[in-house]
């Protein structure tokens, strides 16, 4: 079976589409369930170049803008037990590097600020190609990225213990992208 060829998209400055883009996280609460939440507010651009390999992003989210559908949760994270959002009001990426794994999937690298402190990560990245967006001549380009932190690496350290030995929130949160955006021209 041969394996079908997605082609590049077109180089130049994207703004991402906030009405068809997720930014959202996944957390184990209690005894393993998990949360999902997602921020509501956020701005990225991407510089896609040719090579592809030299592509670039910068993206931010509104750390007051947090939303798991439990407004008392909802509340609560954004308080100094996790976000601090009045302290530190975004959560930044800025890329650092751009890696083709295979045919559509990429490694992203990047430096990732939560509450002042940055720290590097890797998004495994899932390229879905390019198409035509809904306005005329307009061109889109869409993906999905995916990677998994510590918290407590990023001064989010809040939790208690359960009489069972547990803890209400798990260390490992997995941030998840599902993102179109629009060639800017």
């Amino acid at each position: 079976m041969a394996t079908q060829t997605i082609a590049p998209p077109t180089p130049g400055t994207y703004v991402v589409d906030k009405a068809h883009t997720e930014v959202g996280f996944v957390a184990r609460h209690l005894i393993g369930t998990k949360v999902r939440g997602r921020f509501t507010d956020f701005e990225a651009t991407l510089t896609i170049a040719d090579p592809p390999e030299q592509s670039s992003l910068e993206a931010d989210a509104v750390a007051a803008s947090i939303e798991t559908g439990n407004s008392m949760r909802d509340d609560h994270l954004r308080t100094n037990d996790f976000l601090d959002a009045p302290t530190f009001p975004k959560l930044t990426f800025k890329s650092t590097g751009l890696t083709k794994e295979s045919e559509g999937e990429w490694k992203l690298a990047g430096d990732l600020t939560i509450r002042g402190i940055t720290k590097p990560v890797v998004f495994d990245l899932e390229y879905h190609g390019t198409g035509p967006g809904m306005q005329p001549d307009a061109e889109v380009v869409a993906f999905s990225a995916s990677t998994e932190i510590d918290r407590r690496e990023f001064g989010v350290s809040f939790n208690a213990p359960l009489a069972n030995g547990g803890l209400v929130v798990g260390n490992k949160v997995k941030i998840e992208l599902e993102v179109e955006a629009a060639l800017q021209k």
